[in-house]
């Protein structure tokens, strides 16, 4: 599949199963070579990542599950917990983290752009997001992005022995899906861009 051709078809797709078209070594393949070519400001490679597979993959989402019940009313509960779920349903999930540490040592490093390195930094992680999900897409497979964080950094941390300076950015399960993603509605071109000569 072309470039262009992965970038029409990544979409939130929510139905996931735990099947992959890829093996495990093939995907964390595939996400060192989204990391090396990833751009950062300063080429500061501050994006971390964690591949979770199997009983690791599903962990993270009990832990969702149970810090979601703590703050949802039981009642209110069934759908919340139907959609977490569906994630836990998936193959894998990427966590996707900024390492503050670099973050910091830049700014201390440059003060007069010292403001922009955190904004730069999680541009720099929606670029690397946006590599993953439209890989995902090219290779045969369905994913979203969500962001349970922070409720969930502690106990993330502290299961996967994640570093005090590793802030979580969002996490995204992946799997191959069953259905088609429906078509989204766009809003035209003309409406969204300008062009000058």
């Amino acid at each position: 599949m072309d470039f262009f051709q992965a970038v029409r078809k990544r979409r939130s797709i929510y139905t996931l199963t735990a099947k992959s078209t890829l093996e495990e070594k093939e995907i964390t393949d595939f996400l060192e070579l989204a990391l090396a070519n990833s751009p950062s400001a300063f080429n500061s490679q501050s994006a971390r990542l964690l591949a979770a597979f199997g009983e690791s993959h599903k962990k993270i989402w009990d832990i969702a599950r149970k810090a979601l019940k703590e703050i949802i009313p039981s009642e209110k509960f069934p759908p919340t917990e139907a959609k977490i779920k569906s994630f836990a349903d998936a193959f894998g999930t990427v966590l996707f983290f900024e390492e503050t540490k670099t973050v910091a040592e830049l700014q201390s490093k440059f003060p007069a752009y010292k403001d922009n390195f955190p904004l730069w930094s999680q541009q720099a992680n929606g670029m690397l997001q946006y590599i993953v999900w439209t890989g995902f897409a090219a290779l045969g497979m369905a994913a979203n992005l969500q962001h349970y964080n922070p409720l969930i950094d502690g106990e993330i941390a502290k299961t996967f022995k994640i570093p005090p300076s590793w802030k979580l950015v969002a996490q995204m399960p992946f799997g191959i899906s069953p259905e088609q993603a429906p078509d989204k509605e766009i809003i035209p071109p003309a409406q969204r861009l300008k062009v000058y000569r």
